[in-house]
């Protein structure tokens, strides 16, 4: 029997607010335990809460940003249950009237196009920590997370692999990070993810029963838990088992789910509205001017990327991959036509170096003029592109220009056949056995001896001058 995956995710987005959703404390990262916290948020008999304009703002912004529906009526509701993290006993959410409706995603996954709807995004309060010593002994509660503001963005149950949760998150979150309205930090807790996952025979309309993991820190992990569902419940049913509606929990160190609790229902939560927060109403003049807040985004941008400056969809999509990334590509091409070579050195040398050396492309020493005025070197033939490797790492060490470089260093390519000459017939000399084997037919060896005459003039040698001179040396 063939199944087919069905995953839906839940992802937990953390907003930049300076204060709560509901109250007026601070949000910062790292604070000392409970130093955040006041009778509102702590849920104090006789408090009122307050919501938070900046977080609807937000809010708004993200559901335009997701294609949703946004509800001009919307309200919080009360879902109920207990947990010594949550010090009201319930949590303020939105239930059957959310902030934002239906709306849908696209992203490019193997070359092609994949649209992934949206069922809701509404706003909810978080609750707090629970911090274990370690022996396990005692366990305390960190309350300095409750009512930070977050928004929880439903996807349908349109995904079918689990590459594809894998890319619906990073549009997720380049979409969140374009808005500027989150960090996403996924360390930090600021951008978190719930799955549904389930299988069903192939052909099957009906869904099969749906099992929830929890405690998946990074995308990577969200891919491997989905990988090992999906495989659970296929040799569970082959055995003759039957799959338990449940909350599973991802042990990233062993690789695998285990049961955490039986799945409730929505039910089991008694929801019900709110009764110290008045219904959001919204009008069409606050809607219309976020949207003229909305930047262009990723998906957008990188469609036009590959029209604008002829790059393929691939190339696009990782220069597109962050906002700091795409503008930095943008000042550049406005500084040269050799949209390729940027794209290139960006996507290799350039996001590597700032990976390795965890800083933002903000801070890298290469700005775009310095990087744009390198590659007009290359153009010219001043440095060969080996060359312009060294002058790079020494631009990102120094800050130096390109050209203050390769006159300190002495790295001006030899472009004058009167310098390469000699060189050249030492090569063919001393290499009698590779010439002969190029004679006989083997392509490779050519480039072994192109590989000797750049070694002896130590990279300086522009390349097309010494395959053209090899080649009338050897005849």
């Amino acid at each position: 029997m063939e199944f087919e995956p069905v995953i839906g995710l839940e992802v937990h987005v953390q907003l930049k607010t300076k204060s709560k959703l509901f109250c007026s404390c601070a949000t910062e990262f790292g604070a000392a335990p409970n130093s955040q916290v006041c009778p509102v948020c702590l849920g104090h008999p006789g408090v009122l809460p307050v919501l938070n304009k900046q977080a609807l703002d937000y809010a708004v912004l993200c559901g335009l940003a997701l294609n949703c529906s946004i509800s001009k009526f919307s309200k919080f509701d009360r879902k109920n249950y207990f947990y010594p993290d949550l010090p009201k006993n319930y949590q303020v959410s939105q239930f059957d009237k959310p902030i934002c409706g239906k709306g849908k995603i696209t992203f490019l996954i193997n070359g092609n196009e994949k649209t992934i709807g949206i069922t809701r995004a509404h706003l909810e309060e978080d609750a707090g920590k629970l911090v274990h010593s370690e022996t396990g002994a005692e366990s305390g509660v960190d309350f300095n997370r409750t009512g930070i503001p977050l928004l929880e963005i439903v996807s349908e149950p349109d995904l079918r692999t689990p590459e594809e949760a894998y890319m619906y998150l990073h549009m997720i979150k380049n979409i969140i990070e374009y808005l500027g309205v989150s960090d996403c930090n996924m360390e930090e807790g600021s951008l978190r993810c719930d799955a549904n996952v389930s299988i069903r025979p192939k052909g099957q309309e009906k869904f099969g029963t749906k099992v929830e993991i929890k405690n998946m820190n990074s995308f990577r992990n969200v891919q491997k838990a989905l990988a090992y569902e999906l495989e659970r419940q296929e040799d569970e049913i082959l055995g003759g088992g039957i799959i338990v509606q449940e909350t599973r929990l991802w042990d990233a160190d062993k690789n695998q789910t285990f049961s955490m609790r039986t799945k409730e229902e929505a039910h089991d939560y008694r929801y019900f509205p709110e009764p110290d927060l008045v219904p959001v109403k919204l009008d069409e003049n606050y809607i219309k001017s976020l949207e003229n807040q909305l930047p262009e985004l990723p998906f957008d941008r990188m469609n036009r990327f590959t029209k604008e400056y002829t790059l393929t969809g691939y190339d696009a999509q990782v220069l597109t991959s962050s906002r700091e990334i795409a503008d930095y590509y943008e000042e550049c091409a406005n500084l040269t036509d050799d949209y390729k070579a940027v794209s290139n050195w960006v996507q290799s040398e350039l996001l590597r170096e700032i990976n390795e050396k965890k800083i933002s492309i903000k801070e890298s020493k290469v700005t775009p003029s310095k990087l744009t005025d390198m590659l007009k070197l290359i153009q010219k033939g001043v440095i060969s592109g080996k060359i312009a490797k060294i002058v790079f790492h020494e631009i990102m060490r120094s800050g130096k220009d390109a050209e203050q470089i390769v006159k300190e260093k002495g790295l001006v390519q030899i472009s004058n056949p009167d310098e390469l000459k000699n060189i050249v017939e030492k090569v063919i000399k001393d290499n009698k056995k590779i010439v002969d084997d190029y004679k006989g037919g083997k392509e490779k060896s050519f480039m072994f001896l192109v590989g000797q005459v750049m070694k002896a003039t130590q990279g300086k040698a522009n390349p097309q001058l010494v395959t053209k001179m090899l080649k009338e040396a050897i005849g």
